[in-house]
């Protein structure tokens, strides 16, 4: 006879940074928890982006969530040793609108304005046509290829705690998620597969009309070797972070880059980069929405590619840039729909960040699910 399952507190489906960030508050909390994931080590969203917790950008719900995440990342990373740089965020003005943006968010948030001198201080951003710029102190930074490998390795020596890697999940009921290797039993149970919710609980998927946004981006390196410490952004970042976007001054920016630039908004370009370790420049992205994207980019990926390093080049005064690798990143999206928690059974959630923030919420979002969970 089959012997019953060891029963944990929580079960995680899913070793993104939303599942990792799940269990490390079931940890904090004194919980057993075990965390099973498909794949043998990260390779999704959650190591394809920028490392950038963009914490002064957010709105609502999401930017009490990103506070809260901040203090986690920080303390995580003296605990499972890797890096996460209180570097900021450079926000780049060159054109009297996005300089307007700046102005307006700097009334209500922690926001320092910043002259074009100033800015060619902090990065080698090229002076002609720079009007200014704003930095905002609080942002952070880390590797993601990096730290999430560190966070799931310190999860797994915590008292209570396994992480299963290489373990597909077949199925999901109230206390019991069923795997090739065995079933794992559990008093809670959170599903956090991001873009994937609709292979595992479909019906979950068509209620909340999830679909994938894919995104092209870029490792480049530059040929003078340059040091950027803070995340850049562009006037493109000011229509997609929700704090610019809700400026009056954004609406003009909108409005002339639709006369000038309509290739930019085409392809959803949000023209941003951080630094790697190693120097080289984590450069992006564009944005393509469909519940199946064509893996032949309607727009063209060389032509997308090209877009995003002719703004690199126009950006930075850097000399040549070369590219070193080009990936799509792919994450789950949906209608007005920031963040997807959806009762999929007694004492069941599926969770998942539909707005492409995971990395700035994640662990916010943690704290408030498993308050939900305990308190049902």
């Amino acid at each position: 006879m089959t012997p019953p399952p060891a029963r944990a507190d929580l079960v995680v489906v899913g070793a993104g940074i939303v599942g990792l960030a799940h269990a490390v508050e079931a940890v904090v909390r004194g919980l057993s928890v075990t965390v099973v994931e498909r794949d043998e080590h990260p390779v999704g969203a959650s190591v394809r982006n920028f490392g950038h917790a963009c914490i002064t950008a957010q709105e609502g719900v999401a930017h009490g969530f990103a506070e809260r995440a901040r203090g986690t990342w920080l303390r995580l990373a003296r605990e499972a040793g890797f890096w996460a740089g209180e570097t900021g965020t450079l926000v780049v003005a060159r054109a009297a609108d996005e300089l307007d943006c700046l102005t307006e968010l700097a009334g209500r948030r922690e926001l320092e304005p910043l002259t074009a001198a100033e800015v060619t201080a902090r990065a080698p951003v090229a002076a002609d046509g720079l009007l200014g710029g704003g930095f905002l102190p609080r942002d952070l930074r880390v590797d993601p290829r990096a730290a999430v490998p560190a966070i799931a390795a310190w999860l797994a020596r915590q008292p209570g705690a396994r992480v299963l890697l290489g373990t597909p999940v077949t199925g999901v009921d109230p206390g019991l998620v069923r795997t090739p290797h065995g079933d794992l039993a559990a008093d809670r149970v959170v599903v956090c597969v991001g873009h994937d919710v609709d292979r595992l609980l479909p019906a979950v998927a068509q209620d909340a009309g999830l679909r994938r946004c894919a995104l092209r981006m870029l490792q480049v390196r530059a040929a003078g070797g340059a040091r950027i410490p803070p995340a850049v952004l562009t006037g493109t970042s000011l229509l997609r972070y929700p704090a610019f976007a809700a400026t009056e001054a954004a609406a003009r920016l909108r409005t002339r880059l639709t006369d000038d630039r309509p290739e930019l908004l085409a392809a959803g370009v949000n023209h941003m980069l951080t630094q790697r370790p190693d120097g080289d420049l984590v450069v992006g992205d564009t944005h393509h929405y469909a519940r199946t994207p064509d893996p032949f980019d309607p727009l063209g990926s060389e032509r997308l590619d090209e877009l995003l390093l002719a703004e690199t080049r126009a950006l930075l005064d850097v000399g040549e840039v070369t590219v070193v690798h080009r990936w799509q990143g792919i994450y789950a999206s949906a209608p007005e729909v920031e963040f997807l928690r959806a009762k999929v059974a007694p004492g069941v959630l599926a969770v998942s960040v539909t707005s492409g923030i995971g990395m700035t919420c994640a662990f916010g979002l943690a704290s408030d699910v498993l308050d939900t969970l305990e308190g049902s």
